[in-house]
C-alpha cells in the first residue's frame, strides 16, 4: 500500500514538473504577429526639371520644318492632380514660299518660345496634361524687292503625355499650336505666323 501511495506521489510530482516546463516553454515562444499591410509607393511629380525637346511643325503660308530647343519647368502635385509652369525656347527652321503674282515671298520663324501653365492627371508614373499660355518669336518675310524681320507675341495651346523613366528622367510627347498673329505687310500682303507643332522631350528632374 505504501508503495502504491509513493508511486502516485511520484507520478503527480512528475506530471506537475512536466506541466510547469510546458507552460514555461509556451511562455518563451514569441506570439505570431500580423505583417504590416503593404502600402504602394506612387510616383511624386512635384519638383523642378530641365530638358531638351525637338520635333516638326507646319502652318500658314505653306510653312513647314523642324525645330529643337530647351525646357525649364516646375510641377506641384495634389492627389492625382498635377499643376505646373513651363517655359521653353527653340531654334526653328519652319518656313515656306508662296507666290504673289510672279514674285516669290518666303516667310517663317527663326526662333520661338512659350510660357505656359500646365494641368494634368497622374496615373502613378504616367501624366496626361493640357497646357496653354503665351507664345512669342521671330517672324520674317522676304521677297526680291522687300523684306522685314520682327518679333511678335501671341498664344499657345496644346497637351500631351509624359512618362517617368528610371531615376530622375522623364520623357514626353506633346502637341502644341502657336499663333503669333499678323506681324507685318509685304507688297500689300499681310504676313502672319501660326504653326501646329509635334515634339518629343526628355527632362531631368531635380
Amino acid at each position: 500500500m505504501k508503495r502504491i501511495i509513493s508511486a502516485g506521489v511520484a507520478a503527480a510530482a512528475l506530471f506537475g514538473f512536466l506541466g510547469q516546463a510546458s507552460a514555461a516553454d509556451m511562455a518563451a515562444r514569441p506570439m505570431p504577429t500580423k505583417a504590416p499591410p503593404y502600402v504602394q509607393q506612387y510616383y511624386n511629380w512635384t519638383g523642378g526639371y530641365v530638358g531638351i525637346n525637338g520635333g516638326g511643325g507646319w502652318g500658314s503660308n505653306d510653312t513647314s520644318g523642324g525645330f529643337v530647343g530647351g525646357t525649364l519647368g516646375y510641377n506641384w502635385q495634389a492627389g492625382s492632380t498635377v499643376f505646373g509652369l513651363e517655359t521653353d525656347i527653340a531654334w526653328s527652321g519652319i518656313d515656306g514660299t508662296t507666290n504673289l503674282g510672279v514674285l516669290p515671298i518666303t516667310s517663317g520663324s527663326d526662333w520661338f518660345g512659350t510660357v505656359r501653365g500646365r494641368i494634368g492627371y497622374a496615373w502613378d508614373r504616367a501624366l496626361l496634361f493640357a497646357s496653354g499660355g503665351l507664345a512669342y518669336g521671330n517672324v520674317h518675310a522676304n521677297s526680291p524687292i522687300a523684306s522685314f524681320d520682327t518679333t511678335n507675341a501671341g498664344w499657345a495651346l496644346g497637351g500631351g503625355v509624359e512618362f517617368a523613366l528610371q531615376g530622375p528622367w522623364t520623357a514626353k510627347v506633346e502637341y502644341l499650336h502657336i499663333d503669333l498673329g499678323d506681324t507685318g505687310n509685304i507688297l500689300g500682303q499681310n504676313v502672319n505666323f501660326d504653326a501646329d507643332l509635334v515634339r518629343a522631350g526628355l527632362n531631368y528632374r531635380f
